[in-house]
């Protein structure tokens, strides 16, 4: 009996301690952080477009833009047109005081014709031999010389008043009835509203993948975010950098656009360059900085997220290209991962 006893009673202080040493499941699980309201997505493998993306602005077409000022120093006389006035080929846009233009032009046909009295004098008498050659070339010269101011003075006769080249709006006048005016700066501006482009100024790198004829969207503003504005077409890209800037030209087509667009106007741009078919794809939110790459965290059947480090490829702003470290079909944590850490567990947010 009492071995017995004796034997229960160890067994019964066995079990006690032996409980009070041993980790509980519970224990073990408050070391395991959650994550609350996490979403995730599946890593995709898809066609990924290869794009550009640039600040641009709105410009005129070549040969639909002219600028126009006096020929010579003058007053403003009249001024037939208002900015913002469409206008037609021909049509009159300011007027100058004639008077000196006119004065000029009598002067110079005056000079014209003596020059050519001059030139036929000087031409009998060296054929009779009585002038030497070389005055019979000056006078020749002379000649020359009032008809270029003759053509010159007419010119200027014709633009004492300015006309529209082309069909377009007024979109700057800078006369004043009265007004002095030089030669520079222009006093008068048109342009065809139906024929503009996007002008970007790229980096070398980021211009060398652009090719003519590739399509491009652009936005109003500074980012995506703001109203899409419509498509143009790549028509050429400059063949050297700019001294200043630094940059290259490119210039696109305007092809459709879904309203009126403002020389001048800031648009955002992104030009396709190319297709990776069989790119993994995951939402941008999935990236986390980590050094000079990034990370993202994987989440396994027992929905544990583990970091992994990843190399990102062609961004946009909603997804990227995971180039080496995730396979399609893999899950990632998307919002909230910023919030994550290695082997947390992932309550994902409920519909």
């Amino acid at each position: 009996m009492k071995r017995l006893g004796l034997a229960l009673l160890l067994g019964v202080w066995g079990l006690a301690t032996g409980s009070a040493c041993a980790p509980s499941s519970g224990d073990h699980e408050e070391h395991v952080q959650s994550v609350v309201g996490a979403r995730t997505a599946v890593a995709a493998v898809q066609p990924f477009a290869l794009t550009v993306t640039a600040l641009g602005a709105i410009a005129p077409r070549p040969g639909s833009y002219a600028a126009m000022s006096a020929p010579a120093p003058t007053r403003v006389a009249r001024i037939f047109v208002a900015a913002g006035q469409a206008v037609v080929k021909g049509q009159a846009l300011i007027e100058f005081e004639r008077a000196p233009f006119d004065a000029a032009a009598r002067s110079a046909e005056a000079a014209v014709a003596a020059a050519q009295a001059g030139n036929d004098r000087a031409a009998r008498l060296a054929q009779a031999g009585i002038l030497p050659r070389k005055d019979a070339e000056a006078a020749a010269t002379e000649l020359a010389q009032a008809q270029t101011a003759l053509v010159t003075a007419r010119r200027a006769q014709e633009l004492a008043t300015l006309h529209a080249p082309l069909a377009g709006v007024v979109t700057r006048m800078a006369a004043v009835v009265g007004a002095p005016v030089d030669v520079s700066p222009p006093l008068v501006e048109v342009s065809d509203p139906e024929a503009l482009d996007v002008v970007f100024d790229l980096s070398p790198a980021d211009a060398a993948p652009v090719r003519a004829g590739v399509v491009l969207t652009f936005w109003a503003g500074e980012g995506a975010r703001g109203d899409t504005l419509g498509t143009a077409t790549v028509s050429g890209v400059g063949a050297e950098v700019d001294s200043v800037t630094r940059a290259v030209e490119v210039r696109a087509r305007i092809v459709r656009s879904s309203r009126a667009l403002k020389l001048g106007e800031t648009v955002f741009g992104r030009i396709a360059v190319g297709v990776h078919a069989h790119a993994v794809t995951v939402p941008i939110e999935a990236l986390v900085p980590e050094g000079d790459g990034f990370k993202v965290f994987v989440v396994d059947r027992a929905g544990i997220a583990h970091a992994r480090g990843v190399t990102v490829g062609a961004r946009t702003e909603t997804a990227a290209e995971i180039a080496s470290g995730l396979a399609g079909g893999e899950t990632v944590v998307t919002y909230g991962a910023f919030g994550v850490e290695d082997s947390a567990r992932i309550v994902p947010a409920k519909p």
